[in-house]
């Protein structure tokens, strides 16, 4: 079996992994790689001081832009920084009293793993339960599979927890969790609330206030900036957070090291072209989403969706009805295994789960979370749908996948 692409071109579909740096974006951070390239910590002459005036123009449009005007934002080197600078920076902290964290079974690895090494250094961690899996006939309801109940927080909230981090828009899934509903909960027993907003933030309408974040984690690469850059917002100026990064001082000494500038321009010029196109882009990207199901559920009997449904022509201001993010799509193969019909479509990029877990051997943590058994995880394939993707796009790669699978499932049968 060899199904080679036939026009010869990649067909990007892993977007939820990261995207494509939009050229906009390249021309803005440019000159602050050859031109104005002055460290901002230089403020003993004119280009430094030009550059951290860069810096702070930078900071307060993408506060701006997020909701988060009255919140500080420390520059990071992208989502995995930021979420160990919440989470081990509010638990480590001298002043920090309480001993208990909540989180569900289906975050990122970054989040399962810093929760581990709390666990290790004598913290209280306890996993969260979120809605399984109930197929395709399942109700469309607010919010659906992937994410917790609130009568099981509730359960879980005492006065002894200090954190709740969660995962804002699932990077296999694609779920949503119940905010600001959640936020007021925790802030009921003061508990401070963690948002992994990493795959949430431009694809979806995003307030930091309005949803009652405390801590929110997010990186650039996942809205077609550059990598290596991210944020970590800060709501409450009474949130103590231990420095996991020292040596400078930069940035009120919560992160040192030199700030990078192009990074931080490219960060800013990404967030602000994806709020701009967001109202139009996201219903254009769910529409594909649609008709990549579509294709697979006329061309393969028996394959079943992973994570939330979702209703079509949701209006994009309204983001408290919507139950998935919009280029999310999570399938499962009867009887063949997502790795192996990866194989057979080397010009399709797609992926079987997190692009921080791909080398593990076991099953996706998210898909055993939503109640699926192993088998069945493996059976799985996700698609994240983009900015730079077309319908010719979508057909090309359904129609390849359909006639892979046929062709393996030939050998299974």
């Amino acid at each position: 079996l060899n199904n080679q692409n036939p026009t010869n071109r990649e067909i990007y579909l892993d977007n939820h992994a990261t995207t494509r740096v939009d050229p906009r974006v390249v021309s803005a951070m440019v000159p602050w790689m050859t031109e104005d390239y002055a460290n901002p910590g230089s403020s003993t002459h004119e280009p430094g001081r030009r550059a951290a005036a860069k810096i702070s123009e930078c900071r307060s449009r993408i506060l701006g832009l997020l909701g988060a005007d009255d919140y500080d934002l420390v520059f990071t080197s992208g989502a995995t920084e930021s979420v160990n600078l919440a989470c081990l920076g509010l638990m480590l902290h001298p002043r920090q009293k309480r001993r208990r964290i909540l989180v569900s079974t289906v975050e990122h690895r970054v989040v399962l793993d810093c929760a581990s090494r709390l666990r290790k250094s004598g913290f209280t961690v306890d996993a969260l339960s979120v809605i399984p899996n109930q197929g395709d006939t399942q109700a469309v309801i607010k919010h659906s599979v992937g994410s917790i109940e609130l009568s099981v927080l509730e359960q879980s909230l005492t006065e002894d927890v200090a954190l709740v981090s969660l995962i804002y828009g699932n990077n296999e899934i694609g779920s949503l969790q119940e905010l600001p509903a959640i936020a007021e909960r925790c802030h009921a027993v003061g508990a401070v609330l963690h948002i992994d907003a990493t795959q949430a933030i431009g694809k979806i309408p995003f307030h930091a206030a309005r949803l009652g974040a405390d801590l929110v984690s997010f990186s650039a690469h996942k809205f077609y900036g550059p990598k290596g850059v991210g944020g970590l917002l800060i709501a409450d100026r009474n949130i103590h957070l231990q420095p996991l990064i020292v040596g400078g001082g930069q940035q009120n000494n919560l992160r040192s090291g030199t700030l990078n500038s192009s990074g931080i321009v490219g960060m800013a010029q990404a967030l602000e072209l994806a709020i701009e196109d967001l109202p139009e882009e996201s219903i254009r990207i769910a529409k594909l989403r649609s008709r990549l199901w579509s294709h697979l559920q006329k061309g393969i009997d028996g394959i079943s969706l992973n994570g939330p449904v979702w209703q079509e022509h949701l209006p994009s201001n309204a983001p408290h009805l919507w139950s998935r993010l919009p280029g999310n799509l999570n399938v499962r193969f009867p009887k063949v295994e997502g790795q192996s019909l990866m194989l057979q479509v080397p010009g399709i990029a797609v992926s079987s789960g997190s692009a921080c877990t791909s080398a593990e051997p076991h099953p996706s943590h998210v898909l055993s979370g939503i109640g699926l058994s192993d088998d069945q995880a493996r059976c799985s394939l996700r698609f994240g749908i983009g900015r730079f993707n077309t319908e010719g796009e979508i057909d090309e790669a359904a129609a390849q996948l359909i006639a892979a699978y046929q062709e393996l499932l030939h050998f299974v049968a």
